[in-house]
């Protein structure tokens, strides 16, 4: 038995691993870290939630915070304005954008032992991060979305600003990865296959093949893959349950495992580059991981689009008022879909459930079966765990809320 310490993520794991003839057995997840956000809401204001749930990851504080504006939003019965839907598609495709970038040279190039340009992609996250500010100020952590809309109330002047940044980065985001052309790979796109190839893990860390995503926007719809069939996915057929020997709880989808994330998304969507890479090499790290740098391209497209057609002159804020309830949300984020349900009684929180995309893609067995963490290591040689482990981009913190 192997207990390795997983570290360089966001927070920390341990994965006790069991190897045969240098193979792995068998495999468990454990999370040692408890934050009790959940708790620290009950009895608070709703409001309160704007500030403190933005603090669950220091990565995906817009995906924090926009879910818990839209589970308020969904008490009050209040739909926003299509102003206010693309302000916070931009900033939120933002922050996957920016993540997605850092993942993909911070940890798998580092991980497989390639060599990047610091300084540039360093730079590219640095115009992405700023295009993102001139809507929602400080980052991370930010705070204007609330319930009703924004608080930003972008000039023609910001627009343009923001449309020279999107082009910017896409151009310099195409100069280091290359064109996304599976039979003519170039650049560090090319180079990453090969490095796959070379270590014989073109084909490591297959799943249980199973997709699922429940946020409702512009980029994807609420939906799940089963049996290579693409059906609808409803909230109230997600089950969480406890786990022996970790703070994070593990979650299904009436009773079955499924992975989430931007490989999900990416295949529910139908985007012809990912689903090529699928029929050859299925749910494995080299689709897992190409599927999330094509995914950067395909929300720079999106947030190039909403600048496009942003109608600046309609309101940015209506004042409502939450009333008593329960109500249950969700929107993606980096690494898949994240889901926020409250409870208010008498003008205060009398519940609060946070599920993350990591509880989805990290949870351990239940009733016999495999999670999609587990099959993705079961049968794969013992010194590939950790670039499989790191495929699905962990979050500790996120996931220990």
């Amino acid at each position: 038995m192997k207990i390795e310490l997983i570290e360089k993520i966001e927070g920390e794991a341990f994965l006790d691993v069991s190897c045969r003839h240098g193979k792995v057995h068998e495999a468990y997840v454990r999370f040692p870290h408890y934050r009790g956000i959940e708790k620290i809401l009950v009895g608070r204001d709703p409001l309160d939630a704007l500030v403190i749930n933005p603090r669950v990851c220091g990565i995906c504080g817009h995906a924090h915070l926009q879910a818990t504006v839209m589970v308020l939003e969904k008490l009050a019965k209040f739909e926003p304005n299509e102003k206010v839907k693309k302000i916070r598609e931009i900033t939120r495709f933002c922050e996957m954008v920016q993540n997605h970038i850092k993942w993909f040279y911070l940890v798998v190039f580092d991980r497989l032992g390639l060599s990047y340009d610091f300084r540039s992609v360093h730079a590219i996250i640095q115009k992405i991060n700023t295009l993102a500010a001139i809507f929602s100020g400080q980052w991370p952590h930010s705070s204007y979305a609330l319930p009703g809309g924004v608080t930003c109330d972008p000039s023609q002047l910001e627009i343009l600003h923001a449309k020279r940044l999107v082009q910017s980065v896409q151009e310099r985001f195409v100069s280091l990865v290359g064109a996304f052309d599976i039979k003519n790979l170039s650049k560090d796109l090319k180079r990453l296959y090969d490095r796959l190839e070379k270590r014989d893990l073109l084909y490591a860390g297959k799943s249980l093949d199973r997709f699922i995503a429940f946020g409702n926007d512009s980029y994807v719809q609420s939906s799940k893959i089963l049996h290579g069939k693409v059906r609808p996915a409803k909230l109230h057929h997600i089950e969480e349950f406890s786990q022996e020997k970790s703070y994070a709880k593990g979650v299904t989808y009436k009773g079955k495992f499924y992975e989430t994330g931007p490989l999900a998304r990416t295949m529910l969507r139908g985007d012809h580059f990912v689903k090529q890479l699928h029929r050859r090499y299925k749910d494995s790290i080299t689709t897992r991981i190409f599927a999330r740098v094509y995914e950067v391209w395909t929300l720079l497209e999106k947030i190039d689009a909403h600048l496009r057609t942003l109608d600046i002159a309609e309101p940015s804020y209506v004042p409502i008022t939450i009333p008593d309830g329960m109500a249950v949300e969700a929107v993606e984020a980096a690494r898949g879909s994240l889901i926020h349900q409250v409870c208010i009684e008498e003008g205060k929180i009398a519940e609060y459930s946070i599920i993350t995309p990591t509880q989805w893609n990290l949870s351990n067995a239940k009733n016999g079966e495999s999670s999609i963490i587990q099959k993705a290591l079961l049968g794969a040689k013992c010194e590939d765990t950790d670039i499989i482990f790191r495929s699905f981009d962990i979050c500790s913190v996120c996931t220990t809320h």
